[in-house]
This record gives structure tokens, C-alpha cells and sequence, in this order.
């Protein structure tokens, strides 16, 4: 049976790689030195692409699919961000990286973060766009999460409401013009991607999942590139984090959640200015 998700993520008949068990799919464009990018819960390898079509000339872009989503197979384990950099490390493995840039996309982001903190000598430098797992998890947010995690609920459970709800929800997510092909890919996808999406709302609110001492001893150079509509993460929440991250830089941009998606030529700008800067 052909899922709608699969339009999100690695084309077909992209390189797969089985990781404990767990199929995984990715893609890679261009040629240079390494950027492997995560993506956000729900979405797909091809949030990368328009990117990988600016960069790809002097970089090389390997984006992923995680599992349940894009073309990846089913995990045998919830999603969450630990869980992802759980996987990210066996992909690192498997695909012999060395030394890479690393980007992270919300869940992708937390994932980034908790990989680069363990695997430093990997990672030449890291760059976030509204990474989860940096704003405090109190009562309030608590509360929202456990709203989040019911709206997605009824996706799993095929309610008849949630499908307009979903593309009311996503155009506030990936409000800008440059996302639309991605965006509609996305609420196609809708009830293909409920369950992860209930999975990794669920784990938002556990304790592991607040890593805010974790990115206070990353030891790499760090690119905040944060989009700042976003109503899910907004920056304010995770301003103090980012501000104990010991080298980095900030840079916002006018989207919803993705600025290399939304605003991918401004973007590529702020990616090969912090790249530029790397040492090998």
C-alpha cells in the first residue's frame, strides 16, 4: 500500500539502511563537506530539498527520514528525542560520516543537540531551528501538551473533524509561500503520521525531555537560525537556553517553524556565513 507520507520524505528508490531493526530511509544531494539534517516530527527528508538546490554545489546534504515517517519504516519504540539520537547514532555508524555539520529541525533539533553533546568529536559544528527540549516544562506547558497530544489523538482515531482542523493547524505551522508544496505533502499525510505525532507530544512533557543543561556544555560552534512566528516554540520561551549555549550565534528569521523551508534563500545565506567559519 503507497502511504501519503512517503511524498514527504527520500525519493523513491533512495539508499536505505537498517538501524536496530528499524528501516530507515535517506537522501543525499550535491557533493562537499557533510550537513546531515533531522527533520521536525511529521515532516520528512524533503524539507531539505530546496536547501540541498542552493547548497548543494559546495555541500553535501544527507537528510533522513525518521521512522514512520517519509519512507522509513516502523519503530519497535515511541518517538521521542532521545529515541532519535539513539537511531542518528547507528546512522552515523553505519554510513562511516567522519566529521559533519549537523542540523536539526524542532524534535530533530533536541536530537542534534543530545548527539553532538555525546559524539563532540563528530561534529564540526551544530545548527538549530527551534530546537524542542529548551523551554521550561512547567504546569502551563504541561497542559498544552496534553492538548496537542489529544488534537493528534483524534488523528489516530479518524475523526472526521481533524482533517480541517490539520490544515488549519499546518498553515499556522508553515505559514510562508516557499513551504506550500511541503506543507500540502504534510495534511495529505495527515493520519499517516497521527501516531508519531501523539508519540513525540507525549514524550515532550517527560522530564528527559527538558535538555536545557545539556545545551549549557555543548562544545562545538552553535547556529540558533530561529523562526520567529512560531506559536509552538516561540524564541522568548527559549531565549535563557540559548543565551548559556557557550559559542553561538543567533539569527531569526520571518517564518513559522522552518526557515530553511520558509525562507530558504535567506537561509542558505546565514548556513554558508556560519560554515565559513568552521574549522576542519
Amino acid at each position: 500500500m503507497r502511504m501519503k507520507r512517503y511524498e514527504t520524505g527520500a525519493a523513491e528508490g533512495s539508499p536505505r539502511v537498517d538501524i536496530g531493526g528499524v528501516d530507515i530511509a535517506y537522501q543525499r544531494w550535491g557533493a562537499g563537506p557533510v550537513v546531515l539534517c533531522l527533520h521536525a516530527i511529521g515532516h520528512g527528508a524533503r524539507d531539505f530539498e530546496q536547501l540541498a538546490g542552493l547548497v548543494g554545489g559546495q555541500f553535501e546534504i544527507i537528510a533522513l527520514d525518521w521512522p514512520g515517517q517519509g519512507r522509513s519504516g516502523q519503530d519497535t519504540e515511541s518517538a521521542s528525542a532521545e529515541r532519535y539520537s539513539v537511531l542518528l547514532e547507528g546512522f552515523v555508524e553505519a554510513l562511516k560520516l567522519g566529521r559533519f555539520v549537523l542540523y536539526g529541525n524542532s524534535i530533530g533539533g533536541a536530537a542534534a543537540i543530545l548527539y553532538a553533546d555525546r559524539h563532540p568529536e563528530n561534529v564540526r559544528g551544530l545548527v538549530l531551528s527551534n530546537p524542542g527540549g529548551l523551554a521550561p516544562v512547567d504546569g502551563f506547558a504541561r497542559f498544552a501538551i496534553g492538548r496537542m497530544v489529544a488534537f493528534f489523538q483524534a488523528g489516530v482515531d479518524q475523526k472526521r473533524w481533524f482533517s480541517p482542523a490539520f490544515k488549519l493547524y499546518y498553515g499556522r505551522v508553515l505559514p510562508r509561500r516557499a513551504a506550500k508544496v511541503q506543507r500540502r505533502r504534510i495534511i495529505d499525510a495527515r493520519f499517516d503520521i497521527a501516531q508519531p505525532l501523539v508519540d513525540a507530544w507525549r514524550s515532550f512533557a517527560t522530564q528527559e525531555a527538558d535538555i536545557r543543561a545539556v545545551a549549557a556544555r555543548l562544545k562545538m560552534p552553535v547556529l540558533y537560525a530561529w523562526a520567529t512566528k512560531d506559536q509552538i516554540v516561540p524564541l522568548k520561551k527559549s531565549r535563557a537556553a540559548v543565551d548559556t549555549t557557550p559559542d553561538h550565534e543567533l539569527v531569526t528569521f520571518r517564518a513559522g517553524h522552518m526557515p530553511a523551508l520558509e525562507t530558504p534563500k535567506l537561509f542558505a545565506k546565514a548556513l554558508r556565513c556560519f560554515l565559513s567559519k568552521l574549522s576542519d
